[in-house]
């Protein structure tokens, strides 16, 4: 099996260099680049299996570079921050970020959370299509349309609908959601969920989950 390829965005010489050789030792295959322009470039150039991607960098920001990516591409995007700013995190998944790691993080933490986000990404086994209303998801050809129309979703954004529909009518916990989600079996950070779910919420309708205080969300039945 050929090695996951990740692309890092990094201006910061000596992190870029040891979080390169840090995830190669992991077994992933790393290219770098040390703004966001290059960055792009490398990305158009050599799509890559996930992005690790700097918030901060010269010539173009993360959040742009990563608005960039989600024009064209679903692969799964990972913010690298040294901030712990909840604004700085919410403007990075809001951009179309699946995750975010702060910085300084251990090798082998980050190692296990883009294995996470990776794992989550590939396709689902096989199940019954369903509906809800005018939306429909046929988790076989992992597509999701409303009144009949595509509606384009990122992986984590897919995985998340389609763990709201199979179990309608349940509340789901923030903490369950990011388990099995996100892959987590640690606690992560509910912001994750939060955003993904108003990103969701945006591309099929913001009836169709509802938000159960102080629990989590569940899916709608109509």
């Amino acid at each position: 099996m050929e090695p996951y390829r990740i692309l890092l965005v990094e201006d910061d010489a000596t992190i870029r260099e040891m979080t390169q050789l840090s995830l190669q030792r992991d077994g992933f295959s790393v290219e770098t680049a040390a703004d966001g322009p290059s960055g792009l470039d490398a990305f158009r150039d050599h799509p890559p299996d996930l992005v690790l991607l700097d918030l901060m960098l010269p010539g173009l920001d993360g959040v742009s570079v990563c608005r960039a990516i989600r024009e064209s591409s679903v692969v799964p995007v990972v913010m690298l921050t040294a901030r712990s700013d909840a604004l700085d995190v919410v403007v990075g998944l809001e951009a179309g970020a699946d995750d975010y790691v702060t910085k300084p993080f251990e090798p082998a933490v980050l190692a296990a959370r883009l294995r996470a986000v990776l794992r989550r990404a590939t396709r689902p086994e096989a199940a019954a299509p369903l509906r809800f209303g005018t939306l429909d998801i046929d988790p076989l050809g992992m597509v999701v349309r409303r009144d009949g129309e595509e509606v384009s979703l990122t992986p984590t954004e897919y995985r998340l609908l389609l763990m709201l529909a199979e179990n309608a009518g349940i509340v789901l916990s923030r903490e369950r959601l990011l388990e099995e989600v996100w892959g987590y079996v640690w606690a992560g950070d509910t912001r994750l969920v939060d955003m993904h779910v108003r990103r969701l919420r945006g591309k099929i309708g913001h009836e169709a989950i509802e938000t159960v205080r102080g629990a989590g969300y569940k899916m709608v039945r109509p």
